[in-house]
């Protein structure tokens, strides 16, 4: 069994090993290493969280934009890199990013992890629904399948109807997809009467919603008997935790692949457990691409009562929200996953779109749902508002539509639009 010790024990030989192999090589971080006059050589794990500078999506950003088309945080010559990803450019233009044979394996196996920490074997049947585009997505997830034995069953290309006749008739034990494209599915499947007889497992990631209760409970109606894993992971960082379907409760960082701190985002100081904070990664196996000390904008809180059984650091509640998707409506700080907890209370409730304004200099929302076929629509409104009153303390106004006429997600849904500029 992994303990702490051996944890810290191997995040010291990698960090180590880590920050002689950039010395001099990587032109992005030898030059943050110079500013902060610091020998890869020299930095043990107290000096290294003491001065070695943070890094920031916006630093990225900037030198992609100065070193195009991949930027400068690059290890090797191009020749050794053999893996394209880019990111959703969900805050602007997408990065490109590059991975060596030896980082995208180092993921490849992170997710085997995972795999086998959730009770996973060979026998499992793998379906992936995503659309195998440039994001890394599930790319190493489903390499991960075929490397841990499993049959690995690409959805790409397919419609949501064909996506479930394929889970059906290759007896899909395993399902990976984002948790909105999970609920589209099980709705889908009860429409179609369409039965996924051994479906056992089904990992959700690329959104928050697998450690809100409200979200999973939806998925677990939709899809009875069968246990859900949370995941998230970022395409510059890799895939980073993973959750027991038996505690869902708290999602663990892999630490033997990650030196994680969460960190006050202001101060920039250490905030103990139990205190919300903003997640910092530091990638110890991603050679080719590394990422060290990156402020991932995700705002988690260490759990003060870890379960004993894992010895990863717990993250109590999962991902509670992230720094840059939080707005102030009339005083009030508004998360995404707080209205999204509200929201999937609701089974009448098929699909929403969160409508942002700007009324003179102030952010103003306000909710545009598509009720179930059958469902009283203004019955439905009228409940979720008093809801969101009663969470969020704010009068938010609520709309409704006919069926059908809200988008559907199949990677990272886009409720949130912002209107007027």
């Amino acid at each position: 069994m992994t303990n702490r010790s051996s944890i810290e024990s191997t995040q010291d030989t990698y960090l180590r090993a880590m920050l002689i192999a950039i010395d001099g090589r990587n032109p992005f971080y030898t030059a943050k290493m110079r500013a902060a006059n610091i020998a890869g050589k020299d930095c043990d794990r107290a000096t290294f969280l003491a001065r070695f500078p943070f890094t920031t999506k916006a630093e990225l950003v900037a030198d992609h934009r100065a070193h195009q088309p991949f930027g400068s945080n690059l290890t090797f010559p191009l020749e050794r890199y053999v893996h394209y990803s880019q990111t959703s450019g969900s805050t602007g233009h997408p990065m490109r990013w590059l991975d060596t044979s030896e980082s995208w394996t180092w993921m490849v196996e992170s997710w085997m992890y995972f795999y086998k920490a959730v009770g996973m074997t060979p026998a499992d049947r793998v379906f992936a629904a995503f659309s195998f585009g440039p994001f890394l997505g599930f790319w190493t997830a489903f390499e991960a399948a075929i490397r841990f034995g499993c049959l690995a069953i690409p959805g790409g290309g397919l419609s949501t109807r064909g996506r479930l006749e394929v889970m059906r008739d290759s007896g899909a034990t395993v399902l990976a997809c984002t948790p909105t494209y999970a609920m589209r599915l099980g709705e889908a499947a009860l429409e179609e009467k369409i039965t996924i007889a051994g479906l056992r497992l089904l990992f959700v990631a690329g959104e928050p919603g697998g450690s809100i209760p409200a979200v999973r409970q939806r998925m677990a109606d939709l899809w009875p008997g069968v246990q859900i894993v949370d995941h998230h992971g970022m395409t510059e960082v890799g895939p980073v935790s993973w959750q027991h379907p038996e505690r869902p409760r708290f999602l663990h960082i892999l630490e033997t692949a990650y030196l994680a701190e969460v960190i006050d985002p202001k101060s920039e100081k250490p905030v103990p457990a139990g205190t919300p904070g903003e997640l910092v990664l530091t990638t110890l196996g991603r050679l080719g691409t590394p990422l060290i000390r990156y402020r991932t904008g995700d705002l988690v809180k260490v759990a003060v009562d870890p379960p004993p059984e894992v010895a990863h650091m717990a993250l109590d509640g999962g991902i509670l929200g992230r720094t840059d998707d939080m707005i102030i409506v009339r005083g009030v700080n508004v998360y995404p996953s707080a209205v999204e907890a509200v929201v999937r209370r609701f089974s009448d409730i098929a699909e929403y779109r969160v409508d942002l304004t700007d009324e003179r200099g102030m952010a103003e929302m306000a909710l545009t749902i598509e009720p179930v076929k059958g469902a009283d629509g203004k019955t439905v409104a009228k409940t979720l508002a008093e809801a969101l009153r009663a969470s969020l303390a704010l009068r938010i106004p609520v709309t409704t539509v006919a069926a059908g006429t809200l988008p559907r997600f199949e990677m990272k849904a886009k409720r949130w639009v912002k209107w007027g500029g």
